[in-house]
């Protein structure tokens, strides 16, 4: 912020993209919904904008973002509160559900579709067949019945027998 306030462009660009995950946790942990977020995002990143002159890069800029994040995400609250939209914190909830944007998340995410793909690859050629028509291609009955040569029947009974077979075997179910 130090550069940034000396008028480097680039360093203002990437403080700014940078801060955007610390405000979307001050935002979650002061209890703002998903729905929120962006909007307080968009409003602290305003903030800083017209504030930035009085950062002293002789402290922390974690701290100085949190307190205007911690401030915005209040005003948010407060007019969701005028509103009549009341809703319950529940801080245990934030701690245990990682953020969009966690690197984890996205590890995980990346495993189960892994985990799924190998599952779809293991069942019988007719169900993997109504699974990659109707689910994957999203197609419609007729399209997957003019497709494959198989009347509609057949293939709800593929799809009904596979989706249970990769519930058992994604939930780890034998």
């Amino acid at each position: 912020m130090a550069a940034a306030q000396a008028g480097d462009r680039r360093a203002y660009e990437r403080v700014l993209a940078d801060s955007v995950a610390l405000v979307r946790a001050v935002a979650r942990r002061h209890g703002v919904g998903a729905d929120a977020l962006d909007d307080v995002v968009q409003e602290t990143l305003l903030t800083v904008h017209r504030v930035r002159h009085t950062y002293d890069p002789a402290r922390s800029y974690d701290a100085w973002l949190g307190a205007i994040a911690g401030r915005r995400a209040i005003d948010t609250l407060r007019s969701q509160g005028r509103r009549g939209r009341r809703e319950l914190h529940d801080e245990f909830a934030l701690d245990s559900h990682p953020d969009r944007d966690d690197a984890s998340d996205d590890a995980e995410r990346r495993q189960q579709a892994r985990r799924l793909r190998e599952a779809i690859a293991q069942l019988p050629p007719g169900q993997r067949e109504a699974v990659e028509q109707l689910g994957l291609r999203e197609q419609s009955l007729a399209e997957a019945a003019a497709q494959t040569g198989r009347n509609t029947g057949a293939l709800k009974v593929n799809l009904h027998r596979a989706l249970k077979a990769l519930r058992g075997r994604l939930n780890g179910d034998p």
